[in-house]
């Protein structure tokens, strides 16, 4: 039982490792905020046709972020990189009224799907920076996000080129990922010890049973 305490609080304080997927339509900025997390800068981009995937450190996590394309096209294949996800980054152009709908369906499609239902929700407003754009408010509104009652969300205005907000969507993303793997290390931890209890009740029984037989 002892070691059982010890391999608990090793993995509670180890450095977390968290993988995150990372989508939206496309110029919506997603590659911008990758590289900016990745290496600090701004960088030149042109649509991504496939994926990007980096590993960012932050703070006692380690990031694994898949970049996944965001035209029309190559939506279909978003499917392919949902398995074992545990938090979802949604990029939106906050400047682009036009596409906010589309870009709200896509994000409940992909809610919608079963192995998406554990992951935790990011939105990123991208492009706080331009003078036109929608405020988180209105484009919450705007995704149904309210909606989103049986889910984690949160949305944090951002600019890439800047960096303005990123940091603070990680903050929130690592705490509620590492909410949730540490109820369920704490919820396996408690039943094994239910079942050791299971078990060693009735052989405490059992043995006093014994003893009381040849007192």
């Amino acid at each position: 039982m002892g070691l059982t305490f010890t391999k608990l609080f090793s993995r509670l304080f180890a450095k977390k490792e968290m993988r995150i997927l990372m989508v939206g339509l496309d110029a919506a900025g997603k590659t911008t905020i990758l590289y900016k997390l990745k290496l600090g800068e701004i960088v030149t981009t042109i649509p991504t046709i496939g994926f990007n995937v980096e590993t960012v450190e932050y703070k006692n996590i380690s990031f694994t972020v898949w970049d996944v394309g965001g035209q029309d096209k190559i939506r279909p294949l978003w499917r392919h990189y949902f398995q074992n996800t545990q938090g979802l980054i949604f990029v939106v152009d906050s400047n682009d009224r036009d596409r906010v709908v589309e870009a709200r369906d896509e994000l409940h499609r992909m809610l919608n799907e079963d192995e998406l239902r554990d992951a935790v929700l990011l939105v990123f407003a991208n492009k706080q920076d331009l003078p036109n754009a929608m405020n988180a408010a209105e484009i919450t509104d705007k995704l149904g996000l309210h909606s989103l009652r049986q889910r984690h969300w949160y949305i944090q205005s951002t600019c890439a080129t800047s960096g303005e907000g990123l940091y603070e969507g990680l903050d929130w993303l690592s705490s509620n990922i590492a909410n949730k793997v540490i109820s369920l290390m704490l919820e396996t931890f408690l039943q094994r010890i239910f079942a050791f209890q299971a078990i060693a009740w009735p052989l405490m029984l059992f043995h006093y049973c014994l003893l009381d037989q040849f007192l």
